[in-house]
């Protein structure tokens, strides 16, 4: 199953890309998959993905939402200015 994990900001700096994409076994909560890049790219991502909000195919999702076949998700730091 393939999936397109596209990051912003602060969360492209953690991750040293700004996009990959994954092989998953299964369709998986966001939550898991979240953890899961968090230990994949270290402790200063996990830390920035704590404050991340996330745009699941362009529609915000949270934990519980499933990620599945073909999906994008965007991983969105919070971001100053006005």
């Amino acid at each position: 199953m393939a999936v397109l994990v596209r990051y912003y900001a602060a969360a492209a700096e953690a991750a040293g890309a700004e996009e990959e994409r994954l092989d998953l076994p299964a369709p998986l909560p966001l939550a898991r998959l979240v953890e899961d890049l968090g230990r994949r790219h270290g402790p200063d991502l996990a830390r920035v993905l704590g404050a991340c909000s996330f745009l699941l195919d362009a529609t915000s999702a949270e934990g519980a939402a499933v990620v599945a076949d073909g999906a994008t998700l965007d991983v969105l730091p919070p971001f100053a200015g006005g």
